[in-house]
């Protein structure tokens, strides 16, 4: 299947252009925001730890995108392409021209939520634990965005599914955007959705580490249906790709967020569902 060429500009309004990929981030994060204001405001959810308030949640809803595009750029410079941007510092803040890492993005979203919560007097593993509820919504929109615009393509493939994309040659590759998105943005959506209603927040921290530890195993096993960056190729054995790599220190930190609520007592009785 030939994917469509299509115009990575959504639509412009004289000299301002909307791009899909910021719709996308848009879309995630006014979405994410109404999500979590309907779980802040559901009181059996949260036992014995303070709930934010909406305007805790509006404020934290600029801080979140702040964190999201300041991590999401430096991740991309020091871990993708960290010699061309030390010799081309202005390049930083182009933004406009892509280049986001996901993992730069989740760590400044997580230091942007702790920072905001201890601002607020609010738990800070318990914020995070909301932030990653909704997480997976913007993960969804952005793959689903990255499948628009025709980047981050996946390997050659042979399967009935296999999409040509136009500036990816001729070949039949893996949709390997679509398996993003359905793993790390629905699934994770669902997992995590149902986790907060059967057990709340009244043990802080852990979504949060089921979030890194389920992301990190999605993004590895996509990672080997997915084209390695061509500006850096296999780190290693001819399979081993940054993506991978950056996996597996989110996944021993989820793991260790996990271990860590799971060991202390919950902050409440049991949670109705």
């Amino acid at each position: 299947m030939l994917l469509p060429d299509i115009d990575p500009v959504a639509f412009s309004i004289g000299p301002l252009v909307i791009r899909w990929y910021a719709l996308a981030y848009i879309a995630g994060l006014l979405i994410g925001w109404a999500y979590m204001r309907r779980l802040a405001a559901t009181p059996r959810l949260w036992g014995a730890v303070r709930p934010p308030s909406p305007q805790d949640l509006d404020d934290l809803l600029v801080f979140a995108a702040l964190g999201v595009v300041v991590g999401g750029r430096l991740g991309f410079v020091l871990f993708y392409k960290p010699g061309f941007y030390f010799s081309n510092p202005l390049e930083i803040l182009q933004t406009w021209k892509g280049g986001m890492s996901f993992h730069g993005g989740l760590f400044g979203a997580w230091l942007a939520v702790v920072l905001f919560a201890r601002r607020r007097g609010l738990e800070p593993f318990a914020m995070a634990d909301l932030a990653a509820t909704v997480a997976p919504l913007g993960l969804l929109f952005g793959r689903l965005a990255n499948f628009i615009k025709g980047e981050l393509w996946g390997r050659p493939a042979d399967v009935p599914w296999a999409v040509v994309f136009p500036d990816a040659g001729p070949e039949l590759r893996h949709p390997s955007q679509l398996y993003e998105a359905g793993l790390e943005g629905l699934v994770l959506l669902i997992v995590l959705g149902v986790l907060a209603r059967r057990l709340g927040y009244t043990r802080p921290g852990l979504i949060a580490g089921v979030f890194g530890m389920g992301y990190a195993v999605f993004r590895f096993m996509v990672e080997f249906f997915r084209e390695p960056d061509r500006y850096l190729g296999f780190l290693a054995g001819g399979w081993l790709t940054m993506g991978m790599t950056l996996s597996i220190p989110m996944f021993l930190a989820g793991l260790w967020l996990a271990a860590r609520a799971l060991r202390r007592p919950a902050l409440t009785t049991e949670v109705a569902v």
